[in-house]
């Protein structure tokens, strides 16, 4: 049940982008920015950050919103437990932080003293993993926008064919009433 809701959701989200309109390049810039906002760790202010800086770049805000969904409910403990891990092998925090079972005043203040390190390390971990990820995520999207307004232009011309045709048929067929009417 479960993965079908999900998948019902990726369908419903993917036709969506999809009917986005507006230029196919800034419609993938704009989701390759929310793929790179969403790694950082702002969640809470990933659409708001993304969208600023589409509107900034004149890219599309709608699609930089769309991306940043890469961070959800779902997926944040795994996504930002490997950007921590990769940042802190980047940064060189001297040992991975691991929670505690149980949170105490003395385990809180630890770990409010670390939060600069694990900040910065999820960071460092964002960029890192969000390059090649917006890459690949404006590259797909282009593609795949490109493929779809070139399978509408064509669906466009050949019903203005049938439509043309269609015209001709119910010429054809006045002109023979006329005709007979005439005779």
């Amino acid at each position: 049940m479960k993965k079908n809701i999900l998948s019902a959701t990726t369908q419903k989200f993917y036709r969506r982008f999809l009917k986005l309109r507006g230029n196919p390049r800034e419609i993938a810039l704009g989701f390759a920015l929310g793929l790179f906002v969403g790694m950082t760790p702002s969640m809470g202010f990933q659409m708001v950050i993304a969208a600023a800086l589409a509107a900034f770049l004149k890219w599309d805000k709608i699609s930089a919103a769309m991306g940043v969904w890469i961070t959800n409910p779902v997926t944040a403990p795994f996504i930002y437990s490997v950007t921590y891990f990769v940042g802190a092998k980047i940064y060189g925090t001297s040992k991975i932080f691991n929670p505690p079972d149980e949170l105490t005043v003395s385990i809180a203040k630890k770990i409010l003293a670390k939060s600069p390190g694990i900040f910065y390390s999820l960071t460092i971990g964002g960029i890192v993993l969000g390059i090649p990820l917006a890459i690949a995520g404006y590259v797909i999207s282009y593609r795949l926008l490109l493929r779809y307004q070139d399978d509408l232009k064509k669906k466009m011309t050949r019903q203005k064919e049938q439509l043309k045709i269609k015209k001709e048929r119910v010429k054809q067929k006045v002109m023979s009433i006329r005709s007979r009417k005439n005779a």
